[in-house]
This record gives C-alpha cells, sequence and structure tokens, in this order.
C-alpha cells in the first residue's frame, strides 16, 4: 500500500515507514515565531529554563502590527529585538513583510521540510513541498528548545485541480471553490494534498501559496502541493517528495479550473462562498488587498491592470499592503506602484496590515469590506457587524472603482454604455 505525500515527509524524518493515525517525534527544520505570540513564547522559554537548541533555525516576524500601534506593543517589539541580539536569533523587523512570504523568499522553507510556526497559515509552505503547519506559543517553544516535535500523522484529503484558469479567473478563485467543496471541518486535522494536472502545473509559486493557504480555512493540519512546474526550477526537489499511485485518501476532490467563475465568500464564513455575479450590487466602504493569501507582486499587478486609467470611488477607501518589502520594491520598479497611487490607493508598510483587525485600517460597524484576506468572521477586522467579501485582488479593484462588489468585466461594460 502507497504513501501519500504527507505520510511519506514524515517518514522520511522519522527513518521508519509511518501511517496516517501514529505519533511521532521529528526533527524540526525551522521554527517561526510571529510577534504578536513572541512575548508567550520567551515566557514558556524561560519557563523551562531553556534556549533555542539550534538558534539557526528558529525566526521571529515582525508583522502582525508593524510598525507598532502603541506604546504595549513598542515595549513587546523592543524586547523581541533584544531576545534575538541576545541568542542569535534571525530577526525580520518592521517592514519586511509578512511571515510566510518573507520565509519563502529567503528559502527558509524547503522541500521535504518541517516547518512550524505560531500562526495558523503556516500551511502556506506546503506550496513548495515543506510539511508547513501552525502550532501555539507552548509547542512553538518546545520545538525551538529541544529542535523537535511530536506529530500525529494526518490522514490525508487529495484534491486535484485539472485544465487551466480562464481569462480573469485566479488562484483565489480556485482556492475558495476548494474551501467550499471541503467545507470548513472537512478536512480538519488532516493534510490537502493538492495535485496540478492537465495544465494547471503552470500555476506559479505565488499562486500555489494562496491555495496552500487557504486549506487550513477546511481544517487541514497541513496543506501540500506536489512539486511540479516551475517549482522543480527554482528548488532542488528529492526523488522521494512524490505521493505513491496507491496512497489511501479519507476523501477526494476534483476541480476543473478552465469551467471556474471568479468567487466571493460571503459573511460570516469562508466555506460560504458564491459565484461573484450572485452577489454583486453590494456596497463597499473599504477594500483591501493584501495579506499572506495575496499581497505578492502578481496580485499587485492584477489589481493596478484594473485601474489603470481609473479612480477609485469617493466614498471608498483603497488600501494595499505589499506583502513583503521585495513586493513593495518590485512594484516600484515596474510601475505597478504608480498606477494604484493614481487610482487613490494608500500603500501600507509590508505586513499584515489590518488583516487582524490590530491597526491599519480597523472597520467601524456596519462598514462591508471587499479584502483579499483570509478570513471574514465576525469581528475579524473590526466591529461584531462589520461585513468582509474576500475575493481576488482583480475583483477588489474592481469594487474599488465601482463602491460596490462587482467584476472588472462589468466596468468595461459600464464604460462603454456611459
Amino acid at each position: 500500500m502507497g504513501q501519500t505525500l504527507a505520510e511519506k515527509i514524515l517518514s522520511h524524518k522519522a527513518g521508519r515507514p509511518l501511517r496516517a493515525g501514529e505519533l511521532v517525534v521529528v526533527e524540526v527544520d525551522q521554527v517561526m515565531v510571529v510577534d504578536s505570540i513572541a512575548g508567550s513564547f520567551f515566557k514558556r522559554l524561560e519557563y523551562l529554563n531553556a534556549t533555542p537548541r539550534y538558534p539557526e533555525r528558529v525566526s521571529i516576524v515582525i508583522d502582525h502590527v508593524a510598525p507598532a500601534a502603541n506604546l504595549e506593543v513598542a515595549k513587546a517589539q523592543k524586547e523581541i529585538r533584544e531576545w534575538g541580539k541576545r541568542l542569535g536569533i534571525r530577526v525580520f523587523d518592521v517592514g519586511r513583510g509578512v511571515c510566510h512570504q518573507v520565509l519563502i523568499e529567503e528559502g527558509l522553507a524547503q522541500p521535504g521540510w518541517i516547518v512550524v510556526g505560531s500562526d495558523s497559515h503556516s500551511t502556506t509552505y506546503g506550496a513548495v513541498g515543506a510539511f508547513g503547519t501552525g502550532m501555539g506559543a507552548t509547542d512553538i517553544a518546545l520545538a525551538a528548545a529541544s529542535g523537535r516535535t511530536w506529530l500525529r500523522v494526518p490522514e490525508s484529503v487529495k484534491v486535484v485541480f485539472r485544465g487551466r484558469l480562464p481569462k480573469g479567473v485566479t488562484a483565489k478563485d480556485a482556492a475558495l471553490e476548494m474551501v467550499r467543496l471541503l467545507t470548513a471541518e472537512g478536512a480538519t486535522y488532516m493534510a490537502v494534498e493538492i495535485h496540478l494536472l492537465d495544465g494547471a502545473e503552470a500555476l506559479t509559486r505565488g499562486e500555489r501559496m494562496t491555495l496552500a493557504n487557504l486549506t487550513v480555512e477546511a481544517g487541514a493540519k497541513v496543506g501540500l502541493v506536489v512539486p511540479s512546474g516551475e517549482i522543480l526550477e527554482m528548488y532542488r526537489v528529492p526523488g522521494w517528495l512524490y505521493p505513491d499511485p496507491g496512497a489511501t485518501y479519507a476523501k477526494e476532490v476534483e476541480i476543473d479550473l478552465s469551467a471556474l467563475t471568479p468567487r466571493v465568500s460571503v459573511p460570516f464564513y469562508v466555506d460560504n462562498v458564491h459565484e461573484v455575479a450572485e452577489v454583486k450590487g453590494k456596497r463597499v466602504d473599504q477594500v483591501f488587498i493584501g495579506t499572506c493569501t495575496n499581497g505578492r507582486i502578481e496580485d499587485l499587478r492584477a489589481a493596478a491592470e484594473v485601474l489603470k486609467g481609473r479612480k477609485v470611488a469617493p466614498w471608498v477607501r483603497l488600501l494595499v499592503v505589499p506583502a513583503s518589502s521585495q513586493v513593495l520594491e518590485e512594484a516600484a520598479r515596474d510601475g505597478t506602484l504608480l498606477t494604484l497611487l493614481e487610482a487613490g490607493a494608500t500603500i501600507g508598510t509590508p505586513g499584515c496590515g489590518p488583516c487582524m483587525g490590530r491597526h491599519m485600517g480597523v472597520l467601524a460597524p456596519g462598514e462591508v469590506c471587499v479584502s483579499t484576506s483570509n478570513r471574514n468572521f465576525r469581528g475579524r477586522m473590526g466591529a461584531p457587524d462589520a461585513e468582509i467579501y474576500l475575493a481576488s485582488p482583480r475583483v477588489a479593484a474592481a469594487s474599488a472603482v465601482a463602491g460596490y462588489l462587482t467584476l472588472p468585466e462589468e466596468l468595461e461594460k459600464e464604460e462603454v454604455h456611459a
């Protein structure tokens, strides 16, 4: 009987064959800590009377509230810098960007590695074939102190994407459709193993990051994209890093990319997914383009393509927060940034921005936001009754111009008839 990709990675690390359901202790290749949990991380290490066993395998990223929003946050971030300097720990400071984007840019997530992070969207590392998973402060501290962690080998769900995305349809639409089909609890503590076939292997690393990122919204422990396409050119992919033909899956789902239309996740659940055409017309107060889901250069370019020669509606705030300093630099070099500014966008410091509702764009009561992020739970970005609609950068940009939820194609129709 063959093994799934999750079973393969954990077996390779353990040095023995493993099956779903078994408990295993494995070496960790990278421990990622975000600013919002760093204080708890330090306290647990102090309680253990321990320091990181392998300092070079630990990274702290100041991204969730960057720059500091108040005095208490500023103190906490000062402690991060001092702690990192004292123990020789890598610290990515304010402005470097969102943890997941930064670690992949820095080569700190590699095919076949195990990367544990103090952020639930650590599943993003599966885009390059790494076993990325989120954990709480205690488990993260133990992983840093010992260099190891324990896991239950997850069952796997096989998701097959076939074909090519039609014009105007994006990986975000594909990811939302995947969550709709799996449902919010359909892959709880499972590995979502993503296969790209019949043209889908052309999806870029960034697009694969979007798919892996959203697997956690179906409850996944890890999201793994089977290496193919440009990943084989960008990384050294081990020959063993593929699922076996006879692997056992808890369930299988297939999605035809060529038949897909733009999608939107409607409040207050990520799996409440509809075609944009079904819900268009909702008046919008704020549009947010960014995050670890859709803050990459291709996302900003997609938004700029829609915004070029157009202006944001007078009552809409368009916030654009690049996922990293590298993304911001590239957007400045190729003219994308100027296009966004000319349309009326406000550019934020690379990082998480208003995604978690701490600063840089918190929503007031009754406001509506179209966001390219990954969660639309009640109170996620501010007021409990504020509404968040999750969509692609193209749909977000078009909605900013129209002032209501819409498609870029609808803007073109209106301009022809004007």
